[in-house]
């Protein structure tokens, strides 16, 4: 297989994220990011319905949206650290370019909604992996701000919607570093006769 695909196989094997805390500029420009979510559009989607949008938000959205952050964030523990403060304040401005994938999924006859959930979560990882094709560095996150209902309006959410994650991309500011990674044998298993 590697042998037919060298650049892909070991593109993919090498792929890994960075902390979205460790990016910087440059990062996608508008063209470059509406190109890397028509890629992330051509997920599997059984029934043709895009159980997932994309939303990106600009700098100066994401500067509005850490006052937000901390304001919700203060809500939830008064005793909020100056510290903990400054980290929602930065939280979306870390990254030059920030996307959400939303999961949307529909009532359909035939395509039950946990798989529109995966399709969106593979639209997620298509978009980080064509980040990373393009020459970006990349993370998906979520964190507690996907999570919280008083801040979905601000961040772009409709009824019935949900947070698949939140795609940073730039370019790193200090070296990768590999994580430990699953045993095969504990991940994978074969059924049947050999």
């Amino acid at each position: 297989m590697s042998e037919q695909f060298p650049q892909v196989t070991e593109f993919l094997r090498q792929r890994r994220s960075v902390p979205s805390r460790t990016l910087g500029a440059p990062g996608p420009d508008e063209s470059e990011i509406e190109a890397l979510v028509a890629i992330a559009s051509r997920v599997p989607d059984h029934g043709k319905i895009a159980p997932w949008r994309f939303i990106r938000y600009t700098p100066d959205y994401c500067r509005q949206l850490g006052e937000k952050f901390r304001a919700r964030a203060l809500e939830r523990n008064p005793d909020l650290s100056q510290d903990m403060q400054a980290v929602e304040l930065a939280r979306f401005t870390l990254a030059p370019a920030v996307v959400a994938v939303i999961s949307r999924p529909r009532p359909h006859p035939k395509v039950p909604e946990w798989e529109q959930v995966l399709s969106a979560g593979a639209a997620a990882m298509t978009l980080l992996i064509a980040a990373n094709a393009a020459g970006y560095d990349a993370q998906w996150l979520t964190e507690w701000v996907a999570f919280d209902d008083k801040l979905a309006p601000d961040l772009g959410l409709q009824d019935g919607e949900r947070i698949a994650g939140f795609v940073f991309m730039g370019t790193r500011t200090s070296p990768k570093f590999e994580r430990d990674r699953p045993a095969l044998a504990d991940v994978y298993s074969v059924m049947g006769a050999r």
